[in-house]
C-alpha cells in the first residue's frame, strides 16, 4: 500500500491498493471464506433442501418446516451479497478522501458484521434443532440429508468468519485517524487550501511604507571658521 499509514488503518488519502497485498490481508481472507460459506448455505437449501414425499408438493427437509428453509436461504443470500459489497468497499477504502466517510464505512461494517454473526448463530441453532426432529420416515433414502448437514455445518463456520470480520472492523475503528495527515478541509472531503499568500497577478499584496530618519547625532551644519587674530 502506497503512501504510508493513514486513517482507520488504510493508506493516505488517494493512495492506491496493491492487489497482492490486499489479497494477503486477514480481512480479505475472512471475507472470501464468508462469501464461500454463505454460498454453500444458500445453494444447499435451494438445490436439495426441498423434497416431495408421495406428492407433488415440496417439503423442507428440516422437519417439514418451511420457515427453517426460508430463513437459511435468506441469511445465506444476503450474506453472499453483503460479502461482495464489503469486498469492493475494502478495495476502494484507501481512495476515500473524507475521514468522516471512512468512519461511517467502518461503523457500517461493524454493525452489519456483528448483526450477521448473530443471525448465523440463530441459523445454526434453528437448523440443527429442526434437523434433530426430522425422522427417517420423512426423508426416504436420505433425500436431502447431505444438503441439510452442509447447511448446518457451514452456518457454524460462518459464525466464526463473521465474528472475525467484526473483530477486524473494531480494530480498524480503534486505530482512529492520524489527524496530521489531513487538514480541516479533508474532514469534509474538500481539497486543502493554500496556507500561504497567493502570488497570482490578481491577488492583492499589502504594501508597507517605512519612514527613514537620519541617524542620530549627525548634523549637516558647516564646520565653524576661525580668523587669525592680528596683533
Amino acid at each position: 500500500m502506497d503512501g504510508g499509514v493513514g486513517s482507520f488503518g488504510a493508506g493516505r488519502s488517494g493512495s492506491t491498493m496493491d492487489p497482492i497485498t490486499f489479497a494477503k490481508q486477514p480481512q480479505t481472507i475472512l471475507r472470501v471464506l464468508s462469501w464461500i460459506f454463505s454460498l454453500v448455505v444458500f445453494a444447499s437449501i435451494v438445490n436439495e433442501g426441498y423434497v416431495n414425499i408421495g406428492s407433488e408438493r415440496l417439503h423442507c427437509v428440516f422437519n417439514k418446516n418451511a420457515d427453517a428453509c426460508n430463513y437459511g436461504v435468506f441469511v445465506g443470500l444476503v450474506g453472499l451479497l453483503a460479502c461482495s459489497f464489503f469486498f469492493l468497499l475494502d478495495y476502494k477504502f484507501s481512495a476515500i478522501s473524507s475521514v468522516k466517510d471512512r468512519k461511517k464505512a467502518v461503523m457500517l461494517e461493524i454493525g452489519f458484521s456483528g448483526f450477521w454473526t448473530f443471525l448465523y448463530f440463530v441459523s445454526f441453532c434453528f437448523l440443527a434443532n429442526q434437523w434433530s426432529r426430522t425422522t427417517a420416515d420423512e426423508l426416504p433414502l436420505n433425500q436431502g440429508a447431505d444438503a441439510a448437514r452442509a447447511a448446518i455445518a457451514f452456518s457454524f463456520f460462518s459464525i466464526i468468519t463473521w465474528a472475525g470480520l467484526t473483530v477486524r472492523a473494531v480494530q480498524k475503528y480503534l486505530l482512529g485517524t492520524d489527524m496530521t495527515l489531513f487538514t480541516t478541509e479533508h474532514l469534509d472531503g474538500g481539497a486543502p487550501t493554500q496556507p500561504y499568500p497567493s502570488n497570482s497577478p490578481g491577488g492583492e499584496t499589502a504594501e508597507t511604507t517605512e519612514t527613514y530618519q537620519s541617524p542620530p547625532f549627525t548634523e549637516n551644519n558647516a564646520a565653524p571658521t576661525y580668523q587669525v587674530p592680528i596683533y
